[in-house]
């Protein structure tokens, strides 16, 4: 049978960090528009049920499996939202959904109306209220090995540190993998230096909301968890007040 690829779409959505002001009117009028959104179950929670909304929501780890039924769903004429927290091109479901268009090697299905709407990040809305500890070149880093081997996150830790870039990390420390936080510490003094300032930004946004910046000689592993984004300055970075930034200039290495 034919599938009818007319009236459906697919829209790749960032919630943003958590607070619901965040949420960009973009993204509001699409959802509005769904007839499905798909996503995992804690994102999923955060849309109102109405009349003709089906939520699909589904555990961690299973993006492709989730970005395949947005597609199959967009080709029978749904109009599909996939969510995700902060920007869904970063480090979320954005990058699953072409790798499940890709694999699932279907001409029709490059004929969707597929569209990225961007959000607010988690690191820039910590950055934010940080200050602007971003203020000059910056590397943002997953520090999850799992989709990609620990001794690669040790190479891009070194040599980020080591070419005077800020740096935000996501999924710093897991109880499954409480160790790599601290042996990442350890990499980002010796190549960024101990007085280094550093930034723990934990649920970012939320009533539960706590920044704490110290010296990378003073960080300890257990500050960060799952919810915590961490920022890292570069040699220039420094404190004014209660505020934090990085300047526009670098000065040499």
């Amino acid at each position: 049978m034919k599938q009818d690829t007319a009236n459906g779409w697919v829209k790749i959505a960032g919630l943003g960090p958590g607070n619901e002001t965040m949420v960009t009117a973009q993204v509001q009028e699409v959802l509005a528009e769904a007839t499905d959104v798909v996503g995992y179950i804690p994102y999923v929670k955060r849309i109102p049920e109405r009349p003709g909304l089906t939520l699909h929501a589904t555990d961690n780890r299973v993006e492709v499996e989730r970005a395949t039924h947005a597609l199959e769903m967009a080709a029978a004429g749904k109009r599909v939202v996939v969510v995700s927290s902060g920007d869904p091109g970063v480090f979320a479901m954005a990058s699953a959904v072409f790798e499940a268009l890709e694999v699932a090697n279907k001409p029709d299905w490059l004929n969707l109306d597929i569209q990225v709407l961007p959000g607010i990040t988690a690191m820039l809305a910590a950055s934010a209220r940080i200050g602007a500890p971003m203020g000059h070149d910056f590397a943002a880093i997953n520090l999850s090995d799992n989709l990609k081997p620990w001794s690669l996150i040790e190479k891009r830790l070194r040599l980020a540190g080591e070419a005077g870039f800020a740096m935000g990390f996501y999924n710093p420390r897991s109880k499954s993998r409480p160790h790599q936080f601290a042996r990442a510490l350890e990499i980002l003094r010796e190549a960024c230096g101990g007085e280094t300032l550093i930034s723990f930004a934990r649920d970012v946004s939320k009533p539960t909301e706590e920044i704490i910046t110290v010296t990378l000689n003073e960080a300890r592993p257990e500050m960060a968890d799952m919810r915590t984004v961490v920022i890292v300055g570069n040699k220039d970075t420094r404190r004014i007040g209660a505020h934090v930034y990085t300047p526009r200039y670098a000065s040499d290495a």
